[in-house]
């Protein structure tokens, strides 16, 4: 009876981690990214209970030189075995034996293990700028022994140019690209992968999983799916086109279509697209310029055209000469299906600003060799939305650096569309404990699950968003594989809108009919909410940055250094000096801060 008894007792243990595994495998692009999968034991057997592929950080260029290529692979193939290494040899060993349901313990333990590999990365940092302080003296010494024997009175030329511009001084310098450890990928891929076991483990799906992680463990009785954002055209800017404007052409059902009616317009949309601009089509061509409302505009020139070649975000690639010129062709295949825009369909452009200033000028290039200030640009949108209503969302229409033009164009457009900051959410870690972080006054974030983010991290960044009534969009890095974990991490998140690329690309589509499968379900239990859309007016200027600093909380008083401790006008921090630089030293302390602030709020 007594060994009976001990059986039945293991057999009614609580499942726990006795694996993890970390290995190298292939995104949808052929480039290599990290794979972590779990195993735990369950009724005393050892168990594989499911997998993760994450993507990497690294951003795919357009016609990138090959010596870029082949430095990017390198550095790419090092990120990945360095996550794999930390799986196999750290992370396995650290997490058996832990219940895959406990999220907030495995989190713990991940940003522990992150603070000491960041260290260790400073400690490497301080030893080789201390080597290279001491071979510059060295190299010092050996040119004033070498200068001394020069004849006396001769002044040193001076190098010929480098001058700088009045304006070049007036914009804000940008702020240098965030340093990424390498194996930080291990971070995001265990902690991703945990969840979907705790999932599996509790026998719920696992969007619902994530929602009650963010909801204390409460049930919701309602939830509400995340509206897509399908990439129809991903604007090349290295082309002959003129346009410099817009990176991407996106298309936004109506709340009111269903995710499967959605994609079939969208499909609709995009066959008539394609027929309109093939060039071997002159008919085509004569239709556009026949059209009720593009025949003034259209006078004259012909329809943008759209390369042969699909891009790795999932849509047609295209160039033109004007922005007008892509939102009349797709004015008018809608209106040859008997769709309307601002009504059967919407539309939002991912400007991508911050690629597009000329820092000599002080100006950003619209199109060749056409350049326009900052307040230039909000006047320049204002009047793009008065007259195309359709557009709803404009992503990263300004630098983030330009703090009063987005809150000039959150005035002047928050009630009419959203103003969406994606580049300044880069780094999910800093945007949390970083107080100095120039985050502009805008209408929501993109967010993308990538490098050492956790769940528990994108849960309180989510929290403080919707505590603000600031929307959350979950993007889809560059490099996407075919898991579908980002859609279920959207709908658990309570994310707004979802970003996944096209419908031409295998990996692309996979998350889309998860969509579809969570739509399905969720009606079926009745439990689904239809979204909204709603725009936020901001009021005064002032405002909006007041609003902000709740969501980045201010140190307090005599934290800072008085240089650093408020702006001029009032009581936001300054920005930092021109000549400012992060580095790794000041990079690793806030990482260290953040995650060990994390850590002891997840010990609760």
């Amino acid at each position: 009876m007594l060994e009976e008894a001990n059986y039945f007792t293991k057999l009614s243990k609580v499942p726990v981690i006795c694996k993890v595994v970390g290995r190298q495998v292939l995104d949808g692009v052929g480039l290599p990214t990290l794979e972590v999968e779990i195993h735990c034991t369950v009724k005393n057997y050892e168990k594989r209970i499911c997998s993760i592929v994450v993507p990497s950080h690294f951003q795919i260029p357009d016609n990138a030189l090959p010596a870029a290529n082949e430095a990017d692979e390198k550095e790419r193939n090092s990120f990945v075995n360095t996550a794999v290494k930390w799986v196999n040899e750290s992370l396995d060993r650290l997490l058996r034996d832990l219940n895959p349901t406990d999220q907030c313990e495995v989190d713990k333990i991940l940003g522990e293990y992150f603070i000491r590999k960041a260290e260790e990365k400073e400690i490497q940092e301080q030893d080789e700028a201390e080597k290279a302080e001491d071979a510059e003296v060295t190299l010092t010494l050996a040119s004033c022994t070498s200068s001394a024997t020069t004849l006396p009175g001769k002044k040193k030329a001076e190098k010929p140019g480098k001058k700088v511009s009045v304006v070049e001084r007036m914009i804000p310098p940008a702020e240098p690209d965030e340093p990424v450890l390498c194996g930080s990928l291990a971070i995001g891929g265990t902690s991703l992968a945990i969840a979907k076991a705790g999932a599996t483990i509790s026998h719920v799906p696992l969007y619902l999983h994530i929602a009650l992680l963010k909801h204390k463990q409460e049930s919701p009785k309602e939830m509400t799916l995340p509206i897509p954002m399908f990439n129809l055209f991903n604007c090349e800017r290295s082309t002959s086109a003129k346009l410099k404007l817009v990176k991407e052409i996106m298309l936004v059902p109506p709340v009111n279509l269903s995710v499967e009616q959605g994609i079939q317009r969208f499909l609709d949309i995009q066959k008539e697209l394609v027929r309109l601009m093939d060039p071997p089509s002159k008919a085509s061509t004569a239709q556009v310029a026949d059209s009720k409302k593009g025949k003034a505009q259209n006078a004259g020139k012909k329809a943008p055209q759209a390369l042969k070649r699909v891009s790795h975000l999932g849509c047609l690639i295209i160039g033109g000469d004007h922005l007008e010129q892509l939102l009349l062709i797709i004015q008018t295949a809608c209106d040859k299906i008997e769709l309307k825009l601002g009504t059967d369909m919407y539309l939002a452009i991912n400007c991508a600003a911050h690629e597009l200033m000329d820092y000599v000028k002080g100006k950003y290039e619209t199109l060749t060799g056409t350049f326009k200030s900052p307040d230039e640009m909000v006047d320049m949108y204002v009047e793009l939305i008065d007259k195309f209503p359709f557009i709803i969302a404009l992503i990263d229409p300004l630098r983030k650096e330009d703090r009063q033009q987005w809150n000039k164009i959150c005035c002047a457009l928050g009630s009419k569309c959203y103003l969406i900051a994606e580049d300044a959410a880069r780094c999910i870690s800093k945007l949390q404990i970083d107080q100095m972080i120039n985050i502009p006054t805008c209408s929501g974030l993109v967010l993308k699950y990538i490098n050492q983010t956790r769940v528990s991290d994108l849960i309180e960044l989510t929290g403080h968003l919707d505590d603000q009534r600031q929307i959350t969009i979950l993007g889809s890095p560059d490099g996407e594989s075919s898991d579908d974990s980002l859609v279920d991490l959207a709908v658990g998140l309570g994310a707004r809108f979802v970003k996944l690329g096209g419908l031409l690309r295998g990996e692309r589509v996979t998350k889309y009919n998860r969509l579809r499968a969570i739509e399905e379900e969720l009606a079926k239990n009745r439990t689904l909410r239809k979204a909204s859309l709603e725009f936020t007016a901001f009021a005064e200027e002032s405002e909006p940055e007041k609003q902000l600093s709740d969501i980045l909380p201010l140190p307090k008083q005599g934290l800072l250094p008085p240089q650093l401790s408020a702006s001029p006008g009032g009581s936001q921090p300054a920005l930092l000096p021109e000549n400012g630089t992060l580095t790794w030293v000041v990079n690793i302390k806030f990482c260290r801060d953040f995650l060990t602030h994390s850590s002891k709020k997840l010990m609760c």
